[in-house]
């Protein structure tokens, strides 16, 4: 067990794990930050992503060990009430269905529009690659971004 300092949604915080533990696990089982999900566990699926720094990644493979000073930034962190222009779309647009991989589309649309403020759907598909959604909602989470890359 080491001891790690993190900037976890602008927040120092402390944690004793293993350095080999993943992000992931450090932000549900030791923070009580539960709205990453785990999907895959081999970084495929999208719905562990968060934000380091601003990008986009996936956590379920990205050992604490490396995060260093990063910032890191989840689903709670993006508003603190669900203000975000990102969140507002998907609600506009009944982009969720059950739910489960919505965190992960979220930031990784969040980041995109963050670097990319009117992205082309193929800029919007390329950026969303490899966030799977089980229940099909490509077509409303593609208008959402498009929603909310107008706000």
């Amino acid at each position: 067990m080491e001891q790690f300092l993190l900037n976890v949604n602008g927040k120092n915080l402390e944690v004793n794990v293993d350095p080999n533990t993943p992000i992931l696990w450090v932000l549900r089982d030791h923070l009580n930050l539960v709205g990453t999900k785990y999907g895959c566990g081999i970084a495929q699926c999208g719905a562990c992503t968060i934000h380091l720094n601003g990008a986009a990644v996936r956590s379920c493979q990205l050992p604490i060990s490396s995060i260093g000073k990063n910032k890191v930034t989840t689903i709670e962190g993006l508003s603190e009430n669900g203000e975000h222009p990102v969140q507002k779309a998907w609600l506009e647009h009944d982009v969720p269905q059950c739910g489960y991989c919505q965190s992960g589309q979220i930031m990784s649309a969040s980041a995109l529009l963050e670097t990319n403020t009117n992205p082309s759907d193929e800029e919007i598909d390329s950026a969303m690659n490899g966030n799977i959604c089980r229940c099909g909602t490509y077509t409303r989470i593609k208008a959402a971004i498009k929603t909310a890359s107008k706000s």
